[in-house]
């Protein structure tokens, strides 16, 4: 058994966003694989980006029932309605897609990709382990939370002062560059992959289950926190865990510097990306989202001399032909 060559994409509510559009289509241009398939969880609004998937050559879109969906997951592991109940008492999309993953990585096998990334390169490479994540560098892992040493305090606070201030730094992420080991180095649940059954999803959803019913759920409990400690606590055979490199070039915070003004940006683009990269994480999910609304064709062709995201949108969909979309859009 090999890990299926497929991509999965999660998206719950109706409106797709150019940026979300983006990252589908350049995975379907770019990952070399079978498919590229986006589970939605609500009938999607049409328009321009919902055309455009709509045409592109290898996507496919499936309404996803997540109750019809989960229920052989569960029955397979075990679970009862579990991870039915949890789904329902999730306060938001985050949470729910977490969920949603896992199964669908259990239930299916492949490549699961969030949203909020760019597919720079073929995929192909990521097959041929039976699971893989990928790791990212952060300032405050949870182990630091729990932590009653002042000396470890002290240092995560002065490394997150440092990041702050690379953070707003003009190319404050070259300095990162030189700082990036002194980082720690945790998985992120964004990019992952693995044969079907593959034990890392299945014990991410006996996890999951074993949730008190009920509890408020921690933001980060069931993305990577949860695999975090799942990789502590035990050890999973065939597991690869990519570095940084792979999906995170510029971490948590430094990924501002994809939307910041930048000279020569499409020039630059080659020096931000790393030899190893094949997916650019950029954490739409941090400050970066006050840029969704701004992200268009139109904001890409005009910002690409100027800022990083869209030179790199502009690099990994060079003809910007895209379907159903006039110049002026």
């Amino acid at each position: 058994m090999a890990i299926p060559p497929v991509a999965h994409f999660c998206w719950i509510g109706p409106r797709l966003p150019w940026a979300y559009g983006f990252a589908l289509l350049t995975a379907a241009a770019n990952a070399g694989l079978a498919e590229v398939v986006l589970h939605h969880t609500d009938a999607l609004e049409d328009g321009p980006v919902l055309q455009s998937l709509h045409a592109a050559i290898g996507l496919r879109l499936h309404p996803l029932d997540p109750k019809a969906y989960l229920a052989p997951v569960q029955r397979a592991l075990g679970l009862g309605a579990a991870i039915d109940r949890l789904y329902a008492d999730l306060p938001g999309p985050v949470q729910r897609s977490d969920l949603l993953r896992a199964a669908i990585l259990f239930a299916e096998g492949g490549i699961y990709i969030d949203m909020d990334t760019i597919t720079v390169a073929p995929l192909t490479a990521l097959l041929e382990a039976k699971q893989f994540i990928g790791a990212e560098q952060i300032v405050w892992p949870h182990w630091v939370y729990d932590s009653r040493s002042p000396l470890v305090w002290a240092k995560h606070l002065a490394l997150d002062v440092l990041r702050k201030a690379l953070r707003l730094s003009p190319g404050g992420w070259r300095g990162f560059r030189r700082v990036q080991s002194w980082y720690v180095s945790a998985v992120n649940n964004a990019v992952m992959g693995g044969e079907p059954e593959a034990p890392l999803f299945a014990d991410a959803l006996l996890a999951m289950a074993s949730l008190p019913a009920g509890k408020p759920v921690a933001p980060y409990a069931l993305g990577p926190d949860l695999y975090q400690s799942l990789l502590l606590s035990r050890s999973y055979s065939g597991l690869v865990v990519h570095s940084p490199a792979r999906f995170y070039p510029l971490p948590p915070e430094i990924s501002e510097h994809w939307f910041m003004p930048c000279r020569q940006a499409e020039s630059v683009l080659a020096e931000a990306l790393l030899p190893e990269t094949l997916i650019v994480h950029w954490y739409g999910s941090i400050r970066n989202a006050a840029n969704l609304a701004r992200i268009s064709p139109a904001s890409v062709r005009e910002l690409a001399p100027t800022q990083l995201y869209s030179a790199l949108v502009q690099a990994s969909l060079p003809e910007m032909s895209l379907p159903g979309l006039r110049r002026t859009d």
